[in-house]
């Protein structure tokens, strides 16, 4: 199995930025955890603070790969130009956030993104990212 994870803008800061809101730790050192708890899946990893670079990833792979976990940060309130993306491509995407964005600012209560994805995890910190490895697993042993 494959798959990609895709962090948007402002996600290259965790550990640093708002770890009251996001923890302290990076998410280059979770995604080593991931690798080692799930050595037969190939965990690749791209972020970006650039939605073009989220959609020209989502389109490079998007047919090619078994699952996508999209935390597309900011974008997922903004970004028509992403769902369209993931309704384009015939990878699963499954939305991701580290925090529960409904206990935010009202802003954050509504995603672009959402309608287009298999499913969203939320509020879980890092772990919501483990949550969704899980859910492709088990996606893919449906097939």
């Amino acid at each position: 199995m494959n798959i990609l994870i895709l962090n948007g803008p402002n996600l290259n800061l965790l550990g640093r930025r708002e770890p009251g809101v996001y923890g302290s730790r990076s998410f280059e050192d979770y995604l080593i955890e991931q690798r080692n708890r799930y050595p037969a899946i190939q965990i690749d990893y791209f972020q970006s603070n650039h939605e073009g670079a989220l959609i020209d990833k989502l389109h490079e792979v998007g047919f090619a790969i078994d699952g996508i976990i999209l935390n597309a940060g900011a974008y997922t309130h903004t970004s028509i130009a992403l769902h369209d993306a993931i309704r384009a491509i015939t990878a699963p995407v499954i939305e991701v956030h580290i925090s529960n964005v409904h206990q935010r600012e009202e802003f954050r209560h509504h995603s672009c993104i959402s309608a287009a994805c298999k499913g969203v995890i939320c509020g879980f910190g890092l772990d919501s990212y483990r949550l969704a490895i899980e859910a492709l697993m088990q996606m893919d042993n449906e097939k």
